[in-house]
């Protein structure tokens, strides 16, 4: 990754997480806990943390300059901040042809389906009204850092509803961030598939919720997945498809 490209990301990432700004934007907010993404910004485009955004950037950079074949997708966007990075990439590498698949309900998390999906039992996050964040104002803020274009493809609904009929070939990074059990396995079961040799996995809340941590590994061993899982900070990890 040239240096170039590097300062534009890592000053996007500043302005994404507002942590260029806290002094002015949010003064009460202990810049440790943006820098860990331990707290809900006011205003910010996502709420993951400065570590986890350096952690995206060096993930774009390795599959970028690896020339992996795929797109990028995040499934569980809030209000779009690690997507639009990613279609910040693809402008600084100046690719012509990726494209970024943003995927999340835009109306928050579904009430838990202890049935199916039993470890998401007591986990019941459907209620957090600052968790549902509008396609609209998502697309708004894509436009915002002037990155949204017809390479921008929003996936709205449940994930079990849209991301196993995506138009979706192949992936050379995705980025789950969907909380629960039931979120974290679809999104693999219908995505990690597509994802090429050499390709990145990111999962934001394994750390955060044992459910995730559970259908991580329940998937892995089902499909015999061993790469060694390596930790970003606190909550994220992400390990690299054997090539």
């Amino acid at each position: 990754m040239s240096d170039l490209r590097r300062r534009y990301l890592d000053l996007l990432a500043g302005c994404l997480s507002r942590e260029l700004f806290l002094d002015q934007d949010e003064p009460w907010v202990d810049p440790a806990d943006r820098l860990e993404g331990r707290d809900w910004p006011a205003t910010a485009e996502t709420m993951i943390g400065r570590r986890r955004l350096d952690n995206l950037i060096d993930s774009l950079a390795t599959v970028l300059d690896d020339d992996i074949p795929g797109d990028l997708v995040e499934t569980g966007v809030w209000r779009g901040g690690a997507a639009i990075l990613m279609r910040a990439a693809l402008a600084a590498w100046e690719d012509p042809d990726r494209s970024v698949w943003v995927a999340d309900s835009f109306n928050g998390l579904p009430p838990p389906d202890a049935v199916a999906f039993p470890a998401d039992e007591g986990v019941d996050l459907s209620g957090i009204k600052t968790l549902a964040v509008s396609q609209a104002e998502v697309a708004s803020n894509f436009a915002r850092y002037d990155l949204l274009d017809d390479r921008v493809h929003f996936l709205e609904g449940w994930f079990a509803d849209t991301l196993g009929v995506a138009p979706i070939s192949t992936l050379a990074l995705i980025r789950l961030d969907g909380d629960l059990y039931q979120s974290t396995w679809e999104a693999l079961d219908a995505l990690y598939p597509k994802l090429s040799p050499g390709g990145i996995l990111i999962v934001d809340d394994y750390g955060a919720f044992e459910p995730c941590r559970r259908a991580v590994h329940d998937y892995r061993d089902l499909h015999c997945v061993h790469e060694e899982i390596v930790a970003v900070d606190w909550t994220g990890v992400w390990w690299r498809r054997d090539r």
